[in-house]
């Protein structure tokens, strides 16, 4: 079990539009369902995701990689077609920060770190887990955790959530 962050290039806050969130959900839920990708909990922030996955694959550097691949190509091909207010600043960032990669010619979204911490003890899961949800409450975003319609806080409260997870055995009161 991976603690993982993954950001967007230069802190772009490219999340503050639901239809990019909605796309890399949907992506996330493919993985899912596809890719044997097992999520325990997750939080969309407006430049960065949290998230605690493994993979029943055995292959979760692949699978994130897929997953930052195709949102990737599926953010750009909305920026670029949909109505956009940064369009141009957006895409002038994702160009600059391919120029200097070769495997992504026209852009590049996503940093190439996940920043993967393994999770060995129940304890730095609970830890991760509360850091996660705690994230929109740190943000000034809500109030309590699972207000936040973007995070697994909903799912562990009791409430719908807008993924399914796999919850982990902890006590909410104490995340």
């Amino acid at each position: 079990m991976y603690y993982l962050t993954i950001q967007i290039v230069d802190w772009v806050d490219i999340f503050s539009r639901q239809r990019y969130r909605d796309i890399f959900l949907d992506s996330l839920r493919y993985c899912q369902q596809e890719k044997g990708l097992q999520v325990f909990a997750y939080v969309i922030m407006s430049n960065h995701v949290h998230m605690i996955v493994n993979s029943q694959s055995d292959n979760l550097s692949a699978t994130i990689g897929d997953l930052k691949k195709f949102t990737s190509k599926a953010i750009i091909r909305s920026i670029k077609h949909d109505v956009e207010s940064r369009k141009a600043w957006m895409l002038d960032i994702f160009k600059e920060n391919a120029g200097s990669h070769k495997r992504n010619k026209e852009f590049q979204i996503w940093t190439h770190e996940n920043h993967a911490v393994v999770l060995y003890t129940n304890k730095f899961i609970e830890e991760k887990l509360f850091y996660i949800h705690e994230n929109p409450v740190r943000a000034g975003l809500v109030e309590k955790a699972e207000d936040y319609l973007y995070s697994s806080a909903r799912n562990y409260a009791g409430l719908p959530g807008l993924l399914d997870v796999v919850l982990l055995a902890v006590s909410w009161k104490t995340c």
